[in-house]
């Protein structure tokens, strides 16, 4: 047995001596012109105005202020974020010294948002370093401006103490960076528009749509394949991207995109959720001109394969037309029209047909409108699920998506049943009647 563990401990030393050397020869940051890299960020305030405000605007497209803002002032982290593997939370990123990143130099900051080697070894995915890995020199130079502005606020963070073994030892992200990194900056494609280039910059990198839009495989890396045909966020998902005209965005114009990203609505649908987070914190700072750069590129994308939902029969569903009339009809309508840019429509809305996460959670938690400085939005909607059972809520989905020309699958109430379970074990729902 001692034999074996020599064996076995020699191929571990070994593994890692490989992974390490890969990193040393894949992750290094030579390829960035970092013009100065002995002052710390605590100790340097830029005096550019203009790449400062250049800074902010790439702060806002990579939706830094969403993930790294919870409680203790901005980019302070404390931002949970759930894995299948363990729950993360998001780091201090403010210039303090002792609990933020004010020691780390330019090279550091460069390295840690496009190679993911962080203060404290590699850093975890959930952090689209894989992402930003395609930031120009310029856009780094610039965020690195803006982010010695920022007030420093002491907030000291156990970033993977809620990740189970062997998931909390960050070597481990070498081997990841291995199989799924790559470590290359963004390559305009000839013979597309200035528009479209624009567009895949953004979507693939400082926007990171992917991170959210696209599927995982078991070690949560993008699925390639299935690049922008929806993911899964737990209790959350994130739609189909792609020209798909049945769950995704075909039909959708690249103005109608436009419109979704900076004022959170496009008319029909109305964002909530992680995506209400995005358009706050993020995408409606975005200059018309990149919005549209950003809508131009979507609508290019080929259709994913997925096929027209078959729609259940809700002909004998005893309860739901009631239902809706007494706890949804007041805001979404009788015929499903919603309120324009306020509260989404049920007719002609796409987004409610496929996977039916985002509905089971806007029922048993309500949901909220994003707030932007473009349109007055809803104050949102509330939970329901102190007053229907699982049965009820199941059968009122499928009675909204399958009314007024839509089509979907039926909606199991066990299903209903397993998010009520997930939620509540976190925070326990309340009764508003009580």
């Amino acid at each position: 047995m001692a034999k074996w563990i020599k064996i076995a401990g020699g191929a571990v030393v070994l593994a890692a001596i490989g992974a390490g050397g890969w990193a040393w020869t894949s992750l290094n940051t030579s390829r960035s012109g970092v013009a100065d890299d002995s002052v710390a960020l605590a100790d340097f305030t830029s005096d550019d105005a203009e790449a400062v405000a250049r800074g902010e605007y790439v702060m806002r497209m990579g939706d830094c202020a969403a993930c790294h803002t919870r409680g203790q002032g901005d980019f302070a982290g404390g931002y949970e974020i759930p894995t299948p593997f363990g729950t993360l939370v998001s780091s201090n990123i403010t210039p303090d010294r002792d609990t933020g990143i004010g020691g780390m130099t330019e090279r550091d900051f460069f390295d840690a948002l496009r190679q993911g080697i962080g203060q404290h070894g590699f850093l975890y995915p959930a952090m689209p370093y894989t992402a930003y890995a395609k930031l120009t020199d310029g856009d780094m130079h610039d965020l690195w401006a803006y982010m010695s502005t920022v007030a420093p606020v002491s907030n000291d963070i156990d970033e993977n103490g809620g990740m189970a073994f062997p998931y909390n030892i960050r070597l481990a992200m070498a081997g990841w960076d291995m199989l799924f990194f790559s470590n290359s900056g963004f390559e305009p494609e000839a013979g597309e528009s200035e528009a479209w280039n624009r567009g895949k910059y953004i979507v693939d990198g400082g926007g990171h749509c992917s991170a959210c839009h696209s599927p995982r495989n078991a070690l949560g890396a993008e699925v390639a394949a299935a690049y922008l045909e929806g993911g899964s966020l737990g209790d959350w998902s994130a739609p189909d991207l792609t020209q798909n005209p049945h769950v995704g965005l075909g039909g959708s114009t690249a103005e109608d995109i436009a419109a979704y990203l900076r004022k959170g609505s496009d008319g029909v649908a109305v964002a909530a959720g992680p995506m209400a987070e995005a358009v706050e914190h993020s995408l409606q700072y975005l200059t018309e001109e990149d919005a549209l750069a950003v809508g131009t590129y979507l609508v290019s994308l080929p259709a994913s394969d997925t096929p027209a939902p078959e729609g259940a029969d809700v002909a004998s569903l005893p309860h739901a037309a009631l239902d809706y009339e007494v706890n949804c009809s007041a805001c979404h309508g009788l015929s499903g029209e919603g309120i324009t840019g306020m509260v989404p429509a049920f007719a002609g809305n796409k987004g409610l047909l496929g996977d039916p996460t985002n509905l089971i959670h806007a029922m048993l938690k309500g949901a909220r409108a994003p707030h932007t400085h473009e349109v007055q939005t809803a104050a949102g909607m509330p939970s329901f699920a102190w007053k229907l059972s699982d049965e009820r809520i199941a059968e009122l989905l499928d009675y909204v998506r399958n009314s007024w020309g839509n089509a979907a699958a039926a909606v199991p109430a066990s299903s209903v049943a397993e998010m009520r379970a997930s939620l509540d074990a976190r925070e326990p729902m309340a009764n508003p009647a009580q």
